[in-house]
Order: C-alpha cells, then sequence, then structure tokens
C-alpha cells in the first residue's frame, strides 16, 4: 500500500521517469543490495532522462524539419565539396552559440537541404530551439500577416529561435515588403541567433536578387559578414538516388 502511495504522489509530481524506474526495481530483487542513496541516485537519473527526452522530443516537433536528418547518417563519400572537419566543428554547435550564420549554397539536389536539417536535427538533441522555414513561404506569410495586423507577432516568433533555417534562398527578385521583411528579420536575430540560408544563388549575387542597393547592403551585412559558407559543387544527389532505385527493381 505505501507503495502505490509514492507511485500516486510521484504521479501528481509528474515524475514519470521515477515512477517507472521505481516499478522496475520492485520487479528487480538484486537491487535490494543497492544503498538507500544508489537507489535515489537510480530513481533521479532516470527523471532526468526521460525529462530530457521530452524535451527534445517537442523541440523537435516545434523545429518542423523538412527532413527527417540526423547528422550522423551524413554522406561522406560522394564527392559534393563537403568538408568534414569544418562539419563536424559545425555539428558542435559552438557557432550556434556564438550568434553566428551559416550559407549552404549550391545547385539544385546537392543535399543543401539535407545537411541544413541534420544540423537543425543536432541543434535540437543539444538544447537549441530551432525552426525551418522555406524562404518562398516564409515571405508570403510575412506579407499576409501585414494585411491581417498580424505582421509583429510573426516576425517576433521568427526571431526567437536559437537557430532558424531559411531553405531554398533567392528563387526570384525580391520585392519591396519582402526586402524589408527580411531587413527587420535580420536586424533582430544579428548578433543575438544563429541563422542558416540554403540557395542555389552564388552569394556574390545576393545584392542583385535583393534588388535595392540600400537595403541590400544593410541585409548582407548582418548576414554575410560574420557567416560560415559551404560552396557544394556535383550532380543532383536525387537523380543519383533515383537511378539506383530504378536499377534495383525486379524485372
Amino acid at each position: 500500500m505505501l507503495l502505490q502511495q509514492t507511485i500516486d504522489a510521484l504521479e501528481r509530481l509528474r515524475l514519470h521517469g521515477m515512477i517507472q524506474a521505481l516499478k522496475e526495481q520492485e520487479k528487480t530483487p538484486s537491487l535490494g543490495d543497492l544503498s538507500f542513496e544508489e537507489r535515489l541516485g537510480l530513481l533521479v537519473d532516470r527523471e532526468v532522462l526521460e525529462q530530457e527526452n521530452r524535451q527534445m522530443a517537442s523541440r523537435l516537433k516545434q523545429a518542423r524539419l523538412r527532413q527527417n536528418a540526423a547528422f550522423e547518417d551524413m554522406d561522406w563519400k560522394t564527392s559534393r565539396g563537403l568538408h568534414k572537419p569544418m562539419l563536424m566543428e559545425l555539428a558542435s554547435g559552438r557557432w550556434i552559440k556564438e550568434y553566428r550564420n551559416l550559407l549552404i549554397i549550391g545547385p539544385t539536389g546537392v543535399g543543401k537541404t539535407f545537411i541544413a536539417c541534420s544540423l537543425g536535427h543536432k541543434a535540437c538533441r543539444d538544447g537549441f530551439s530551432t525552426l525551418y522555414q522555406r524562404s518562398a513561404r516564409m515571405l508570403r506569410e510575412l506579407i499576409v500577416a501585414r494585411a491581417e495586423g498580424k505582421h509583429l507577432r510573426l516576425l517576433k516568433s521568427l526571431a526567437k529561435p536559437e537557430l532558424l533555417i531559411v531553405d531554398d534562398w533567392g528563387l526570384e527578385v525580391l520585392g519591396k515588403e519582402e526586402r524589408h521583411d527580411l531587413l527587420e528579420l535580420f536586424e533582430e536575430r544579428h548578433g543575438r541567433k544563429a541563422t542558416i540560408i540554403t540557395s542555389q544563388v552564388p552569394v556574390e549575387n545576393w545584392h542583385d536578387l535583393i534588388g535595392e542597393a540600400t537595403l541590400a547592403d544593410a541585409i548582407l551585412d548582418r548576414v554575410v559578414h560574420n557567416a560560415h559558407i559551404i560552396n557544394l559543387k556535383g550532380e543532383s544527389m536525387r537523380k543519383k538516388m533515383a537511378v539506383i532505385a530504378k536499377t534495383q527493381v525486379p524485372s
């Protein structure tokens, strides 16, 4: 009866990890040889692990990563300009703590989104709040939010994550409102948060894509000057995978 009362009290405190560990201890007679402090330590360790796992799952859900990409699954064999020591350093998350940016540049299909999402996944595991956004959709939503009186709220939500991933930027020249939105967003994040931007367009051409010299200078000053840059090359990995899949289909 005392055990059930303890479990009920732990339930009210939402200490579910301790509950499971306590039940397992009761089913393991050999643990009776441990001291009270040792058994208590096992309960606390289990609760800490449970809470960390729940928090990580919550961060991954809120990140809304486009691909469920783990950094450990990175393909180092395909020749596309990946510099492994640099990627390993980025995976440490130090650049996020230093509020730096990362620009991943390369033609379509070479794995820009995978790399960005794998670093985002690693960031979630390391305790950083993360958010993935496709560039075109994000800019459209900001325009709609302005018309609905929700613009500042949306900008605040985009500025808040410790790591923001802006995927596939630069597919078309920006309009006036889009330029102003980007400047406001990057101004809020500059020196406070880290950002990943992926693009098919070389960085030296971004000025023209932004479309207005003064704003372009201001935006690029906040994005490029403190950024790591990865320039990818090679054939589309999606095409390669499609060819492999086709050759593996039974005749």
